[in-house]
Formats: structure tokens, C-alpha cells, sequence
């Protein structure tokens, strides 16, 4: 009777809690957000040739402006969590534009190099705060199939890095480049305003700080598996986003102009591919479409090989995009099913190892394109694929 009392007790304090914000409203915002995300990651490079000539920048020091906001969103994730588990994430979402319209005033406007980088800076952490939230309050809000909600919300993140190159390029022959970027800024100042009209769900630790508890986080081996399922995602996604072009275009098998477009097809292909994995194949578990996007991988590494001509190599990064579209989502799918009362801390936990492995591997893969040729983006492709399949099949098994 007392189990069946407390039951009973726990299922109405969750329906109150539910009925506090709107899940729809709530999964919009959170989409427009990653949008913003997305845009965020792709305006440096977008920028960097106007920002080399307006500051005389040389390749090195254009270089160590890309290295900032890594380290920027690395802290952004890091902190995210914990803080929005205590706190709730409206107050972190807010904060977090405000910090984007900085950010973005800053690359628009800097007079000097060093206010520049602190500007990129703030720009990361904004940036790194928006991505752990939005998907972690997504997660939060659907009580089945996270995975699946996951892919949608990581749409937006495809449209805000498909779109913002397009709207530089239509822009530019009427307004300057900082006017553009500085209009952008604005429109996160906007998003601070509507995020201060939505509720968000509560706090999940109203007493003490998250971090406390996360010991356990560290022991848990699983979650660990999964944190290094998504350091080869992560940089797995940067060597193909940062050194795609270079390889294509060695030995003049390939125009860059049909390089870069290529490249924005990889980043179609993951855009469909969640989409389609949150709408038509929401049905299908998590385990089957984690199988089935590391089988389209080799497929595409492959097609990338043997391609010397666009068709080919655009087929390559399109089951490329696709084949890895379901990494992110579905493990922190897991993750949020797993850490239901502390979701935001793990995915602090997690983002900040997938993280790390963006940055270590793309340094790597810079000394190893250097020393031995770019033609080896190939070799560590695959490599990074293998240890992708044996961690993927070991979570899946401790899963069950």
C-alpha cells in the first residue's frame, strides 16, 4: 500500500512539474537555440579572410584565433551543467545569448587583437553553454525516444551551419561584412528576450551542487565508454570538416569552389539524415540506427578514397554526413535516460571528453598532414571508425 501510495505521489509531482511549461513551446526554443549554435560555429570561418585583413593577421596568428573559441566552448560545456541542474536552464540560456550578442559585437566591432580574442572567447563559452543545454533540456522533456528528439533538435544545428555562409554571401555585395555580424548579434539579444517569456522544467537539484554528487559519474564505466564513443565522434566530425577541402583539392584532382560545395553536402547529409531518424524512423530503436550509421561510414570513407571526380566524392561526404548523424543524438539519448535527475552534469560529463577529442585529434591530424601527406586523412578515418565499432558494440552490450 505504501509503495503504491508513493507511486501514485511520485507520478502527480512529475504532472505538476510537466504542466508548468509546454513541451512544444519549450523543444522550439530549444531548436532555435541550436540554430543559433550553428551559426555561432561557422562564423569565424566565414569571417577569418575579412578579419586577417582588417588586423593584418598572418596564417599563424589567424590560426590561433581558431583556437580560442575550442577552448572557449570547451569551458561553455564544462560549466553548463552543473549550474543549469541547480539552477534550471532559463537563467543559463539567457546568459548565454546575451553572451553571443557580445561575442558577435566583438568579431564585428574589436579595435585591437587582444580585445578580439577575448571577444572569441566569450563567443565559445556562449556557444559551448547553448549546445549542452538545448540538448540536454531536450532530453529532459521527452519521456521516450530521446534519441529520436535529439536528431530533430540537431537539424537546426545543420540549417544554422548551412545558412550562415548563404546569408554572407547574399548580404555582402549590399552591407559590410561587421554590419551583417553585428544584425546576428542582435537577433541572440532577441532570442535572450523570448527565452525570459518561456518556462523551462525546474531545477532537478534543488539542494546542494550537482558537482557533489558526480563522483559516481567517473566510476561508471558505461558512461565513460560513451563520453570516448563521442571523442572519435567529435573528432571524427572535425578532421572531415577541417581538412575535407585540403584533400580533395591536392594534386588539382578538384576545384575548391566544388570542394567547399562538396563539403556542404556532408553537412546536408547529417541535416536529412536526423531528420528522417526523428520523424520516419522514429520507430526504429536506437541500437539498429546506431548499426546501420556506422555501417553507411565505411561506405563513404571508400567512395572518398577511390573519388577523383565530384560525383563520387560528393557521394562519399553525403554517407559520410549521414552516417554520422546518429552519434551525438542517440548516445546522449543514453545519457539522458541513464542520469535522468542529474542529465545536465552528464552531459557536461560527456560533451567535455567529445570535446577534447576534437581538439586533440585535429592537432594530431595537422602534424600527421605536415609530416606524411594529407592522403592519410583516409588511414585515420578508418582508424577512428574501428575504435567507433568495438566501443559502440562494448555500451550496447552493458546497455542490456
Amino acid at each position: 500500500m505504501r509503495d503504491y501510495t508513493e507511486q501514485h505521489i511520485g507520478h502527480y509531482m512529475i504532472n505538476q512539474q510537466e504542466s508548468m511549461y509546454n513541451k512544444h513551446l519549450v523543444f522550439w526554443a530549444a531548436c532555435l537555440g541550436l540554430l543559433l549554435f550553428g551559426v555561432t560555429l561557422i562564423t569565424l570561418g566565414t569571417v577569418v579572410l575579412d578579419l586577417r585583413l582588417k588586423f593584418g593577421l598572418d596564417g599563424v596568428e589567424a590560426g590561433t584565433l581558431f583556437s580560442i573559441m575550442p577552448i572557449g566552448i570547451l569551458t561553455g560545456s564544462l560549466l553548463f551543467g552543473p549550474i543549469s541542474d541547480r539552477y534550471g536552464y532559463k537563467l543559463m540560456l539567457i546568459l548565454a545569448c546575451v553572451g553571443l550578442c557580445a561575442g558577435f559585437q566583438g568579431i564585428a566591432y574589436a579595435s585591437g587583437i587582444d580585445q578580439l580574442k577575448g571577444c572569441i572567447f566569450i563567443f565559445g563559452l556562449s556557444g559551448g553553454v547553448i549546445n549542452g543545454a538545448t540538448n540536454a533540456v531536450v532530453a529532459d522533456i521527452s519521456t521516450r525516444g530521446k534519441g529520436a528528439s535529439l536528431s530533430l533538435l540537431g537539424v537546426s544545428f545543420g540549417i544554422g551551419a548551412l545558412g550562415m555562409p548563404q546569408v554572407l554571401g547574399a548580404l555582402k555585395d549590399h552591407y559590410a561584412w561587421n554590419e551583417i555580424v553585428s544584425a546576428i548579434g542582435w537577433l541572440t539579444l532577441v532570442m535572450a528576450v523570448l527565452y525570459t517569456c518561456i518556462n523551462f522544467p525546474p531545477a532537478k537539484q534543488q539542494k546542494g551542487f550537482p558537482l557533489a554528487n558526480s563522483g559516481k559519474m567517473f566510476a561508471d564505466l558505461t558512461l565513460v565508454l560513451i563520453g570516448f564513443f563521442l571523442f572519435c565522434q567529435s573528432s571524427f566530425e572535425a578532421i572531415i570538416n577541417n581538412w575535407t577541402t585540403t584533400y580533395l583539392t591536392a594534386g588539382d584532382h578538384m576545384e575548391e569552389s566544388s570542394a567547399l560545395y562538396a563539403l556542404s553536402l556532408y553537412v546536408a547529409g547529417m541535416t536529412v539524415m536526423r531528420l528522417l531518424t526523428g520523424s520516419i524512423f522514429r520507430t526504429v530503436s536506437p541500437q539498429h540506427m546506431l548499426l546501420i550509421s556506422l555501417l553507411l561510414m565505411p561506405v563513404g570513407i571508400l567512395l572518398l578514397r577511390s573519388g577523383t571526380t565530384f560525383p563520387v566524392s560528393a557521394a562519399g561526404l553525403i554517407l559520410l554526413g549521414a552516417g554520422l548523424a546518429g552519434g551525438f543524438p542517440i548516445m546522449l539519448g543514453f545519457v539522458g535516460e541513464r542520469y535522468s535527475t542529474q542529465s545536465a552534469t552528464a552531459f557536461s560529463f560527456v560533451l567535455v571528453i567529445a570535446l577534447t577529442g576534437n581538439m586533440l585529434v585535429n592537432y594530431m591530424m595537422g602534424l600527421v598532414v605536415q609530416h606524411y601527406g594529407v592522403q592519410h586523412l583516409i588511414t585515420v578515418a578508418f582508424a577512428e571508425w574501428l575504435v567507433m565499432m568495438l566501443i559502440c558494440s562494448s555500451i550496447v552490450r552493458r546497455l542490456k
